[in-house]
């Protein structure tokens, strides 16, 4: 199955949505009016697109048929997709990577995001791409979650650095760096606790384990990416905004894409907070994670 049709399938839910509620304010050949643009407006808020960005977005249509550069209904899901394109060029759309030595990749979230899967899913990603991985098994607070991940390390035959449940997240990040320098690998990818954003002292941990990286290999994390659930739609959003003031989140791997049905809050993660969606979860297997494609995404969400 190519990548548009898994994404196809696993927007499923929400291109039926989206799609049904497109259809129902843009029959063909429907003149643009201000009452059209406030019925598109809101099936957008309705799709979970947001209201900030919808506002932005229904701002670029008007736009561009006051300039008349559209003016019938049929007109405006292609100026819709062009808007939500534009927003991943390419140089948001890759993994960073270190000048010398490993590439270090912090993971964070809340428990029931789908974390530590998600985690295993980009270490095989990885490394059928080539790469050397290393898994820091830092989630020591949670029952049994190094033992998960320890059993995700043998499935896609990757090495781990791991202490006992109740360590401190700190040692581990500590010696896991020092493993990967030593067996000069080309990632290093750190599972952090699963927290609430609204616990402070879990959010000062991982802070702690940034600081930890930082100091033992130079530039580290190149990258932080935050796994959310696609299925709580905007309150995905109020995680990734509290997240990032204690960890510069550069990217999003958006998890249970395949369970949503409000596949717009991809495109509003992006427009509120200015991170990019790097990578989706499309299903529960180990090669179910695919980089993010915005042009098929789009394709895919508005196929009928």
């Amino acid at each position: 199955m190519g990548l548009f049709d898994r994404f196809k399938k696993a927007l499923t839910k929400t291109r039926e949505k989206v799609v049904s509620g497109f259809q129902s304010v843009l029959p063909f050949g429907r003149k643009i009016d201000e009452a059209l643009l406030d019925e598109v407006h809101d099936t957008m808020i309705t799709d979970d697109f947001g209201p900030v960005t919808a506002d932005r977005l229904i701002s670029g249509v008007r736009e561009a048929w006051k300039n008349k550069e559209i003016a019938e209904s049929q007109d405006i899901i292609e100026h819709l997709k062009k808007q939500i394109i534009a927003k991943w060029p390419d140089d948001v759309r890759s993994l960073a990577q270190a000048e010398s030595g490993p590439t270090v990749i912090l993971v964070a979230g809340i428990n029931g995001s789908g974390k530590t899967t998600s985690v295993a899913k980009l270490a095989n990603h990885l490394k059928q791409q080539g790469k050397k991985i290393i898994l820091a098994a830092c989630d020591t607070y949670r029952a049994a979650a190094v033992l998960q991940l320890t059993e995700w390390s043998g499935r896609c035959g990757v090495d781990i650095v791991k202490h006992d449940q109740g360590a401190d997240p700190g040692a581990v990040a500590y010696d896991a760096c020092e493993a990967a320098v030593a067996r000069n690998a080309d990632i290093l990818l750190v599972d952090t606790a699963g927290r609430l954003h609204t616990q402070d002292n879990l959010m000062r941990e991982l802070n702690k384990i940034q600081r930890v990286v930082e100091k033992k290999i130079p530039g580290a994390p190149h990258e932080v990416l935050l796994v959310l659930d696609a299925t709580i739609g905007q309150n995905a959003v109020n995680q990734a905004r509290h997240f990032s003031e204690h960890v510069n989140v550069s990217g999003i791997i958006l998890a249970k894409l395949d369970g949503s049905a409000k596949g717009g809050i991809v495109v509003g993660i992006r427009d509120q907070l200015d991170v990019p969606v790097k990578f989706v979860g499309l299903g529960e297997k180990i090669d179910d994670i695919e980089p993010f494609d915005p042009e098929l995404f789009v394709e895919a969400l508005f196929a009928e």
